[in-house]
Parts: structure tokens; sequence; C-alpha cells
């Protein structure tokens, strides 16, 4: 399942892209690829059940149950 949302919090707008596990390589390149793409300085992240975390290339990898309890 794919979930690709643009929030606002606080006025600034954050791109949030929604996996459950980011187990295998496509997996990964699946879910921060649609981010790499975004050509603009706004906050993006990959939220997962994954303990370990992932980010690259400027996109944030967070443990989603971490983010939702911020």
């Amino acid at each position: 399942m794919l979930v690709f949302g643009v929030f606002m919090k606080a006025g600034e707008r954050l791109y949030l892209q929604v996996a459950y596990l980011l187990a295998e390589e496509r997996t990964i390149e699946r879910e921060f690829s649609s981010l790499e793409k975004i050509n603009d300085n706004y906050p993006k992240m990959v939220l997962s059940l994954d303990k370990f975390e992932r980010s690259r290339n400027g996109i944030r990898h967070q443990n989603i149950i971490d983010f939702l309890l911020e």
C-alpha cells in the first residue's frame, strides 16, 4: 500500500510517505524515489514501523509510532 501526503504544520509544508516496512531494497527505492523527485526545499519524510533509521538524500526516515508520539 502506498500513502503519500502533503501536510501543513505550523505554516510549513511537509511531505510524508508512509510504508509498512522497508525490508527490501526495491521497497526502499520505491518509497524514497517519489520524494526525491520533488524539487523544492520543504521537509520530506518516510514513516514506517522499522526501528532502524534509513534516511537518505536529505529525506528523513522515522518510526511512525515515534513520529505520532512527538
